[in-house]
């Protein structure tokens, strides 16, 4: 290779560990955290257990906390874990694991506890400042799940309490681990991964009996609505980009609801935060006259069924967006906040100095996580608590702790009555491929866990692995493939590159290779255009499924032109390969599943109806590595909390398993 571009023959670092972790977000803090004193209790049963992470940024700011956030989404307190899954179940188009997500109901307050010993600023009510939660504190809550923090340091602190548990000498920072690798003697378990340095000449290679994949959700699968100078603005942090569904998928894992995607209405041009304006702060929505849209729009919902998921005007985000969204597509567009009004209102019955209370609060909604949309409000003369700010849905996302459900297909816990066999096969949180587990983003089927819920499954599955690890700690990994392989797999676009850069005097142009920018560009084009992205308001159909198949089958062909003429571009090579196949799943899936189960994130415009008959059900997939091919099936829905009598009270009753 050349020395030219700083390429030599990457220095092999290769380590035998018991268990990887893979990520640096709220799940594998959480796994961090949680793991040690389960290390001490297996050697106290004669069983050393060593312990890695591995992070392709820096754990202080990686994953989707990084910029920081105003609130916590999933706190309990009071609440019920029964009552917590009918809230997710309704808002996931009534399609859940109700398993996953009771567990987290049942596990999640015990971290936020912990957030707010570490350090965090958590709101409380009157008379409660001075008492802490797990002491009977009361949280000043923006929602029934949701409650307001200082959070513009809060993934530092969570990292802060990791690392210290962890050790650092049990850390590698900057390392992008690509590749799982399953064992030679078992094709259905996971042995070993392979990454390299984004920061020096190294390529690292891991063998181990158990890891954790929690590299978050897909970003930049769809063209953004940003463009120019904005390319690359995003609701969700850009470096997500779907390594969790890819890895696991290559290595055999079984995905769930990779249909499924999450498009937040946010505050146009800047993505900044709705939801303390809409809950904590009580403002309203309208259209371009001044309408209530989702008032005007309800008896719509009827059309499609789409009703039988609104009770009252208890409805999904899924279903507000569909709301907005027809306004849109008929001319009463734009969508306004109307901030002025909600900001007006809460004054009445303030003093000058409560009133600059109330201002300093709703900047710190932005301050705290999206400071972005500050500077776009600066630089359109906007004061919102004088003019309207303007909403509008954002692309898509592929996630599985926000308000959406795509991801892997776990097994969970074994003690929730009336679990059938299908939903739990071994160890809680682990995938299809034995000794691969996952958390947060990763886990599918269970969305609305957010920051909170994604810690605490990365502590569920800590305690699963070191099991798994006690269970076979005789068993040897050995990789299926050679070191030598995945060296020159890995570093194919560096080999690409320093072959052919000398072909043309133009470096970017290049018939022999494409580069990782282009390459983006043509997956997000394809996918805006033929998979319901913002270009379609979000609708597509069988046959233009069938193009978005044929294009995408293109692209994944070129994917082995991908060159990278620094460690930069080695970075982005690889990440847009994983975007490709997460791509792929997502288009497979919703080409499978005929019906418009979430409307307002996509449609079927050929099946517009929710088809609870044929369609109340999961939809899972495999895939082949050696084949390219996928295959896809139904998998039967199991409904093990009760519904309440008035679904629309669900949230306010407490509830029984059965």
């Amino acid at each position: 290779m050349s020395e030219e571009y700083g390429f030599g023959n990457p220095e092999v670092i290769e380590e035998e560990i018991d268990i990887l972790i893979i990520g640096g977000g709220m799940a594998a803090c959480g796994c961090a955290f949680e793991i040690m004193p389960w290390l001490e209790k297996a050697k106290d049963r004669g069983v050393d257990i060593k312990v890695k992470l591995v992070d392709k940024a820096a754990m202080d700011r990686s994953g989707a906390v990084a910029q920081g956030l105003s609130a916590i989404n999933t706190y309990l307190g009071d609440n019920d874990p029964a009552d917590y899954v009918r809230y997710v179940r309704g808002y996931l188009m009534g399609i859940t694991r109700e398993d996953l997500v009771y567990d987290t109901g049942r596990h999640v307050d015990d971290s936020v506890h912990n957030f707010e010993k570490w350090g965090l600023p958590i709101w409380k009510r009157p008379g409660d400042e001075d008492k802490a939660l797990s002491e009977g504190g009361k949280p000043m809550r923006s929602g029934r799940w949701q409650i307001m923090i200082n959070g513009e340091s809060y993934k530092w602190i969570v990292a802060e309490a990791a690392k210290k548990a962890l050790g650092t000498e049990n850390i590698q920072e900057r390392v992008f681990i690509v590749r799982l690798v399953n064992d030679k003697n078992d094709p259905n378990r996971v042995a070993g991964a392979a990454g390299f340095s984004v920061r020096e000449n190294k390529l690292y290679i891991y063998k181990f009996k158990a890891c954790l994949l929690v590299c978050g959700g897909a970003v930049n699968v769809f063209r953004p609505r940003s463009v120019g100078e904005g390319q690359g603005r995003a609701w969700y942090p850009v470096w997500n980009s779907g390594s969790t569904y890819a890895m696991a998928a290559e290595a055999g894992a079984e995905l769930t609801l990779m249909e499924n995607r999450f498009v937040p209405a946010r505050f146009k041009d800047g993505y900044g935060p709705v939801g303390a304006w809409f809950l904590l702060f009580k403002a309203k929505a309208m259209n371009a006259f001044g309408e209530d849209y989702q008032e005007k729009n309800y008896e719509d919902l009827k059309k499609f069924g789409y009703d039988s998921y609104a009770v009252g005007f208890k409805m999904g985000t899924c279903l507000r967006n569909h709301l907005m969204m027809k306004e849109m597509k008929e001319g009463r567009g734009p969508i306004f906040m109307d901030t002025p009004t909600a900001m007006a209102k809460l004054a009445e019955n303030m003093t000058p100095k409560e009133v600059k209370h109330l201002e300093a609060e709703a900047w710190e909604d932005f301050l705290d996580m999206t400071i972005g949309q500050c500077g776009v409000w600066a630089g359109e003369n906007i004061e919102p608590d004088k003019q309207m700010s303007e909403l509008m849905p954002t692309e898509p996302y592929l996630l599985g702790s926000h308000a959406g459900c795509a991801g892997i297909w776990c097994s969970g816990p074994d003690d929730i009555p009336g679990t059938p066999d299908h939903y739990h096969w071994g160890y809680n949180r682990m995938s299809t491929v034995k000794g691969l587990f996952t958390g947060g983003d990763g886990v599918g089927a269970s969305g609305h866990k957010f920051s909170s819920g994604s810690h605490a499954e990365g502590r569920m599955a800590a305690k699963s692995m070191v099991k798994f690890v006690i269970d076979n700690k005789d068993w040897l990994p050995e990789l299926e493939c050679s070191v030598e392989d995945l060296v020159e797999e890995i570093y194919q676009p560096v080999k690409t590159f320093l072959e052919h850069k000398d072909y043309t005097t133009a470096i970017d142009i290049n018939p022999h290779y494409i580069t990782p920018k282009m390459y983006q560009y043509r997956l997000q084009k394809l996918m805006d255009e033929y998979v319901a992205g913002v270009t379609t308001m979000y609708q597509t159909n069988a046959v233009m499924l069938e193009v978005a198949e044929r294009k995408l089958g293109m692209l994944k062909e070129d994917g082995a032109k991908l060159r990278a003429k620094d460690l930069h571009e080695l970075l982005r090579a690889w990440e847009n390969y994983h975007r490709m196949l997460t791509a792929e799943a997502h288009m497979k899936h919703i080409q499978f599943r005929e019906e418009s189960r979430y409307p307002g994130y996509y449609y079927r415009a050929d099946f517009l109806r929710i088809d609870d008959e044929n369609w109340k059900c999961f939809v899972n997939s495999s895939y082949d590595r050696e084949t390219g091919k996928w295959t896809l099936k139904k998998v039967p829905y199991a409904q093990l909390i009760k519904p309440a009598d008035d679904e629309s009270e669900a949230m306010s009753r407490p509830g029984s398993i059965g």
